[in-house]
C-alpha cells in the first residue's frame, strides 16, 4: 500500500509556497527586519539543507513503511474504532496535527530538546526562511516521535503524505512576515496558525514564547488554554534574549549550539527574567 501521493508534491508545494510568501512579506511586511534579508535567508537555507539531508536519510525510508506496516498489522487507536476509508485519513491528519503539540511543548518545556529547537528561535527575524532553519538533530529526534504517532494513532500512508504537504505550507504561511488584512487574520486564526499568532511565539519574551505551540489548527491552544494574541506585533523583539548580538547567531555557531554550554537563555542584558506582564484579553487578536 502506497500514499497515492506523488512524490513531487511536497517539495513543489514547499519551493511554490516559500517563494509566494517570500514575495509577499517583501510587499506587505508585518514586522521590522534587523538583518540582512539576503544574508539570512543564505544561513537559514544552508540550515535548511542539512535538515532536508537528514529527513532523505531517516523520515522518507522509514515513516511511510511504519505506516504501511500499522495498516498491515492492523494497528493504532483509529483501527481499534473501526475507522476505514477517507474518514480514517481524515482523522489521522487530525490526530497527527494534536499529537505534534505535545512535540512542540516538549522542545520549549524539555531543556535537552531546547538545546536543539532553540536554533529556530534565535533567528533575529522572522520569515519564509525561518520556517526552513530547524538543526538538523531536532529533525532526527522528530522522526522518532512522527514513527510514535503513527504506531499509537494507526495512520495509513495517504494521511501521513498529506499531513506533511498541509503541514509544510502552514509552516511557511504563518512564519512569514507577512502583513494580512486585520479583518482576514481574526478569522483564520480561529482555524489556523496565523503570521501574528507564531508571531507572538517567536518573542524574546518568555512568558509569550510559551504559548501558541499549534503547527497547522490553531485549536490546540484555544483547547489547551495557551492561546496568546493580545500582543501588538511592533511590540515583539523577535529572538531569545541570550542571543540578541548578531555575532552570535552565525552560522557556524548555531549549528555548534547544541552542544555549547549554556547561560540562562531568558535573562535579559540587564539580568531581569525576560517576561512581559498582560492584562487584557489573551483571546483577542490585536494588529
Amino acid at each position: 500500500m502506497t500514499s497515492g501521493i506523488p512524490g513531487w508534491i511536497a517539495p513543489t508545494v514547499v519551493a511554490v509556497a516559500f517563494l509566494l510568501f517570500l514575495v509577499a512579506e517583501t510587499l506587505r511586511p508585518l514586522r521590522r527586519q534587523r538583518e540582512s534579508k539576503l544574508r539570512r535567508i543564505g544561513r537559514n537555507l544552508t540550515v535548511a539543507g542539512l535538515g532536508l539531508a537528514t529527513i532523505e536519510l531517516l523520515q522518507i525510508p522509514i515513516l511511510l513503511p511504519i505506516s504501511v506496516w500499522v495498516i498491515r498489522e492492523r494497528i493504532g487507536l483509529l483501527h481499534w474504532l473501526g475507522v476505514s476509508g477517507w474518514a480514517r485519513t481524515l482523522a489521522g491528519i487530525v490526530l497527527l496535527d494534536y499529537t505534534l503539540w505535545f512535540w512542540h511543548w516538549a522542545n520549549h518545556r524539555i531543556f535537552f530538546f531546547w538545546r536543539f529547537h532553540s536554533v529556530h528561535h534565535v533567528d533575529l527575524d522572522m520569515d519564509a526562511s525561518t520556517a526552513l532553519r530547524f538543526h538538523f538533530g531536532e529533525l532526527g529526534m522528530s522522526v522518532a516521535f512522527r514513527a510514535l504517532q503513527i504506531i499509537a494513532i494507526g495512520v495509513n500512508p495517504r494521511a501521513v503524505a498529506i499531513y506533511q504537504i498541509l503541514l509544510f505550507a502552514s509552516i511557511l504561511f504563518h512564519h512569514s512576515n507577512t502583513r494580512l488584512p486585520f479583518s482576514l487574520e481574526r478569522v483564520l486564526v480561529r482555524l489556523i496558525v496565523t503570521p501574528r499568532m507564531h508571531g507572538i511565539h517567536h518573542s524574546d519574551s518568555l512568558n509569550e514564547t510559551n504559548t501558541n505551540w499549534s503547527s497547522l489548527f490553531s485549536a490546540w491552544d484555544y483547547l489547551h488554554r495557551t492561546i496568546r494574541l493580545d500582543v501588538p506585533q511592533e511590540a515583539i523583539e523577535i529572538g531569545v534574549p541570550a542571543y540578541q548580538d548578531p555575532k552570535k547567531v552565525t552560522l557556524g555557531k548555531i549549528l555548534a549550539m547544541p552542544f555549547a554550554r549554556r547561560r540562562n537563555d531568558w535573562t535579559r542584558a540587564d539580568g531581569m527574567a525576560a517576561v512581559r506582564p498582560h492584562d487584557g484579553d489573551a483571546v483577542r487578536l490585536v494588529p
